[in-house]
C-alpha cells in the first residue's frame, strides 16, 4: 500500500471551511513542506483548476450535504464560498433556501445571506481560506497505509468546523491535522503550485456557461412550446409533468446509449422562452408561483455528482407518448386548481380532471426514475430517513387494468379525498394533530380499499394483477437497497429473496412521490420532516398490505407478525389498519413459505423483462455465474458467489463489513467493479428511532453484484484476479475484528494510501464505460476509517 501525502479534497470538506472538527491525530509527520515552484505558464480555472477540483475535491463538496455548504461542482459554487449554517439540521422553523442559481444571482447576494469567500486573496495568500486549508493539509503526513487515529470524526455524525477567514488562525491552532483534504493524502506539489498560482493571480473566475448545439436548441424549443401551450387542459397537463420532472437531470435520448453532451432541469421561469431564464424561487415546485411564469429547460452546469444525477430521457417519441396518453380521450377542466395548502397536500384531487390511466402509465413507463427520486433524493439521508424501510427489497406494480383507482370512477371519487399528505404545516405544535388526522384518513382509505377489492375481485388477485412491463419494459421489476449512508434503485431483481416485496398501485406510487419529493422541503422544520417520514411509514405498510393480498389468506397473519416482531406489534395495534385476512388469492401455493414462493414466481413469470438476472446471490444449481459475464467477471463471480446471501451467523466477517463497499478487480487485461452490500436485519422497521432495540445483526446478509450500486462508498477493497481466491478465503476465515483488520491490511484501500486518489477514480471510469448516462462522481464524505 503506497505512500502519499493528503491529496486535496479541496472540496472534500476541504476548502477552508469544511474543516470538520478534527481532533489531532497521532503518528503524523509535522514537518511543513517548502512551497513548490510556480507553473511555467499562466493558470486558468477551466484548464488547470477545475480538473483538480474534479479529481480531489468534488468527492466531498457537492449536493446539499457538502460540508459548510461549499459546493464545488461549478465555478459559481466556488465563488459563493461557504456558510456556517448546515442544510441538514433540526429546526423549529423552516430556513430560507440556499440553492445555487436559484436563491441568489450574485456574489453580493450570497454575502448578504451569510456566505463568505474561500478564495479571496486580495490581502495576500494568507487571507485565502482555500490556500490556508490546503497548506495546513500539506504540513502533516499520515502514516501511509495505516488507519487514521480514532479521534478523527468522519461520516454523518461529524461536526463540521466552518471557520471564517478571520478565525482561520484559531482553527489551525485547535486542529493542526484538520487541513484539507481531510484524512487523505494532500495535494501533490504540482497541484498545490497550480492552485497557489491561481490564487496569487487573484483567482481569475471560470465560466459555467454551456454551449448548446443546434439540435439541442431545436429540442428545447419543441418541449417548451409543448409545455407552454394555451388552454386549461394543456396547462393542467404541463403542471403535472413539471411537478414530476423538476428533480430530474433530463437529456435528449438519441437511442445510442452514449452520454449526451448536456443534461437539463425543468424550471418555472418569470421569463418566456427565448429570454434569459429567471427562476421562480419557491422552496417546493408546487408552492404558489406568485405571478406569471413559463416552463423552461435550463442546462445543468458544472460537474455531475452521482447522488444527485437522477436521469430521465426526453425525445420526440416521449413527447408524443405524453400527448397520446393525456389527450387521446376527451376530458374537460372548468377551472384550474390553485396552489393552496389543500391543492399541495392532495395531488389526487388537484389533478382529478387528468385521466388517471395516463398519470399512472407515465410513471410506470419510467418507474426506476420515479422510485429513485424518493429513495435516492434529498429526503434520503441518515437513519431517520431510512429506518422506516428494509435494507433490501423488491418492488413491482399493480397492472393498470386491475387497479380500481384507474378503472372505477366511483371508487376513485370516494378514495381521492382520503389520500392527502401531511407536512404542509411546519409548526412543531402541529406535529401531533396533523399526524393523527392524516393517519385516520389513510386507514379509512385502506378499509374502503379492502371492501372495494373484495367485491370487485372476489377470487383475489392473480399474476395478471402484476404489471408485466407491457411485455418489454424492465421498469416493471425493481430492486431497492437502502442503508444508513446509501440508497439505490436498479431495474431487475437483485439479491436473494427479500423479506418483503412491495406491490405498489397508483395511489401508493403517487403518494410516495409527492410525500418524499414534491412536498419535501430539505430546508423545512423538524415538524415538516417528521410528518413526511412518519407518513412514509404508512406508505410502506400499505405496500406490504397490498402484497399480502397475493398470499394465502391463512398465512397472512403469521407473515405480518414476522414483519412486525416485538415493538412492531404496538404499531399494528394503534397505527395501521387491519390487513385483509379473508379474501382469497388467485395464485396457487404449494409450500410453507409463500413469500418466497411469490418471489420465485416473479422471477419465473417475468424472466423476459428481468434486466439483471442474479445467479450470484441465488445460486441454486452450482452455476453461480451470469450468462453475460466476461472472462474477468466469471473469475470474480466464481470466487465470490460462495460468500453471497449467507447470514452473519454463518459468515462472521459480515459483522465488521461496512454497509456499502466496492471491490476493485484488475486482471486479464481488464478491470471491473463489484458492489458489496451488507443488508441489516431488523425485527421491524415501524419506528424512526431506537434501531438498536430492533436490530438483529446475526441475520445480516451480504449481496454481491457487478457495478456501482451506491453513491457513498463506505470503503473499497482492491484485488488482482490472481488474488481473488485468497480474498474469498480471507473473507470466509475471518472470525473476529482482528481477522477483519488483517483482511483490510492486505486488500483494503485506506484513506492514507499514497495512491488513494488514483484508485478511487476506478468506479467513475467503470460507470463511464458501462453506463455512461448514469455516471457521476461518488461522494467520499462517508468513506470509513478501517
Amino acid at each position: 500500500m503506497a505512500a502519499v501525502r493528503r491529496l486535496p479534497l479541496i472540496g472534500v470538506r476541504s476548502l477552508a471551511l469544511l474543516a470538520l472538527s478534527l481532533p489531532l491525530l497521532g503518528g503524523c509527520d509535522d514537518t511543513a513542506k517548502a512551497a513548490p515552484p510556480p507553473p511555467a505558464s499562466p493558470v486558468t480555472f477551466q484548464n488547470d483548476v477545475r480538473p483538480i477540483l474534479e479529481t480531489k475535491c468534488i468527492a466531498c463538496h457537492g449536493c446539499y450535504d457538502a460540508p459548510c455548504q461549499l459546493k464545488l461542482e461549478t465555478a459559481a459554487g466556488l465563488d459563493r464560498g461557504a456558510s456556517t449554517e448546515p442544510v441538514y439540521k433540526q429546526r423549529t422553523q423552516a430556513a430560507a433556501p440556499s440553492r445555487l442559481f436559484i436563491d441568489a444571482t450574485s456574489t453580493a447576494d450570497w454575502r448578504e445571506k451569510g456566505f463568505f469567500s474561500v478564495i479571496d486573496s486580495t490581502e495576500g495568500l494568507e487571507a485565502s481560506l482555500l490556500y490556508r486549508m490546503l497548506e495546513l493539509g500539506r504540513a502533516h503526513e499520515f502514516t501511509p497505509g495505516e488507519p487514521l487515529p480514532d479521534d478523527i470524526q468522519l461520516g454523518l455524525k461529524r461536526e463540521n468546523q466552518c471557520p471564517t477567514p478571520e478565525r482561520m488562525d484559531e482553527y489551525a491552532e485547535a486542529h493542526p491535522l484538520g487541513g484539507m483534504p481531510l484524512g487523505t493524502p494532500a495535494l501533490t506539489d504540482q497541484e498545490f503550485a497550480t492552485l497557489r498560482a491561481w490564487l496569487a493571480a487573484g483567482a481569475p473566475p471560470g465560466s459555467d456557461e454551456v454551449q448548446l448545439s443546434a439540435d439541442e436548441q431545436r429540442q428545447i424549443r419543441a418541449w417548451e412550446t409543448w409545455l407552454n401551450r394555451d388552454g386549461k387542459r394543456q396547462q393542467l397537463v404541463a403542471r403535472w409533468v413539471f411537478e414530476h420532472l423538476f428533480l430530474a437531470h433530463l437529456y435528449f435520448d438519441d437511442g445510442s446509449g452514449r452520454r449526451p453532451d448536456h443534461f437539463f432541469t425543468l424550471e418555472r421561469s418569470r421569463t418566456a422562452p427565448g429570454k434569459a431564464l429567471v427562476p421562480v424561487a419557491t422552496p417546493r415546485p408546487n408552492d404558489p408561483p406568485g405571478g406569471e411564469f413559463w416552463y423552461r429547460l435550463r442546462p445543468v452546469k458544472g460537474t455531475l455528482v452521482h447522488k444527485t444525477h437522477i436521469t430521465y430521457a426526453l425525445s420526440d417519441a416521449k413527447r408524443q407518448r405524453m400527448e397520446t396518453l393525456f389527450f387521446a380521450e376527451p376530458w374537460t377542466v372548468s377551472k384550474l386548481p390553485g396552489y393552496g395548502e389543500d391543492e399541495r397536500a392532495n395531488p389526487f384531487t388537484t389533478f382529478a380532471a387528468l385521466p388517471a390511466r395516463a398519470r399512472y402509465q407515465l410513471m410506470l413507463d419510467d418507474a426506476e426514475y420515479f422510485v429513485r427520486t424518493f429513495i435516492r433524493g434529498p429526503v434520503c439521508r441518515g437513519q431517520i430517513a431510512t429506518d422506516v424501510i428494509r435494507d433490501h427489497f423488491w418492488a413491482v406494480f399493480q397492472e393498470p387494468d386491475r387497479d380500481l383507482f384507474i378503472t372505477d370512477p366511483d371508487y376513485r371519487a370516494k378514495a381521492a379525498p382520503l389520500l392527502g399528505l401531511p407536512g404542509q404545516e411546519g409548526k412543531l405544535i402541529d406535529l401531533g394533530p396533523e399526524w393523527i388526522r392524516y393517519t385516520h384518513r389513510r386507514n379509512e382509505y385502506l378499509r374502503q380499499r379492502h371492501d372495494a377489492y373484495a367485491v370487485a375481485q372476489p377470487d383475489g388477485p392473480g399474476w395478471d394483477s402484476v404489471w408485466d412491463g407491457d411485455g418489454d419494459n424492465g421498469n416493471a421489476l425493481l430492486t431497492i437497497f437502502r442503508h444508513h449512508d446509501n440508497s439505490s434503485v436498479r431495474q431487475g431483481l437483485i439479491g436473494d429473496y427479500p423479506l418483503t416485496t412491495w406491490v405498489m398501485d397508483y395511489p401508493l406510487f403517487e403518494r410516495s412521490y409527492y410525500n418524499l419529493v414534491v412536498n419535501f422541503d430539505v430546508f423545512g422544520s423538524v415538524s415538516h420532516q417528521a410528518q413526511t417520514r412518519l407518513y412514509f411509514d404508512l406508505i410502506r405498510n400499505g405496500a406490504e398490505q397490498n402484497t399480502l393480498r397475493f398470499l394465502p389468506a391463512a398465512a397472512r397473519k403469521g407473515i405480518l407478525d414476522d414483519w412486525y416482531q416485538k415493538t412492531g406489534k404496538l404499531k399494528l395495534l394503534i397505527s395501521y389498519a387491519d390487513a385483509d385476512g379473508e379474501t382469497p388469492t388467485a395464485i396457487e401455493y404449494h409450500s410453507a413459505t409463500p413469500m418466497n414462493e411469490f418471489n420465485a414466481g416473479l422471477l419465473s413469470r417475468f424472466a423476459g423483462i428481468n434486466a439483471r438476472p442474479d445467479p450470484i446471490n441465488r445460486c441454486g444449481d452450482g452455476d453461480c455465474v451470469r450468462e453475460t459475464a466476461n472472462a474477468l467477471e466469471r473469475r470474480v463471480e466464481t470466487a465470490l458467489a460462495p460468500l453471497a446471501s449467507r447470514t452473519a451467523a454463518d459468515l462472521p466477517v459480515i459483522n465488521w463489513m461496512p454497509e456499502a463497499s466496492l471491490l476493485l478487480v484488475d486482471g486479464d487485461g481488464d478491470s471491473t467493479v463489484y458492489s458489496l452490500l451488507r443488508n441489516r436485519a431488523h425485527s421491524n422497521v415501524a419506528f424512526m428511532f431506537g434501531e438498536s432495540l430492533r436490530y438483529q445483526p446475526e441475520k445480516d446478509t451480504l449481496t454481491i453484484y457487478p457495478g456501482v450500486l451506491l453513491s457513498y462508498p463506505n470503503f473499497m477493497f482492491q484485488v488482482t484476479a490472481a488474488d481473488l481466491p485468497a480474498f474469498a478465503r480471507a473473507m470466509q476465515a475471518a472470525r473476529d475484528e482482528a481477522d477483519f483488520t488483517a483482511l483490510v491490511e492486505r486488500f483494503g484501500l485506506r484513506r492514507t494510501e499514497t495512491d488513494f486518489w488514483q484508485r478511487v477514480q476506478a468506479p467513475l471510469r467503470y460507470m463511464e464505460q458501462h453506463e455512461p448516462i448514469q455516471a457521476g462522481i461518488l461522494d467520499l464524505n462517508r468513506y470509513g476509517n478501517f
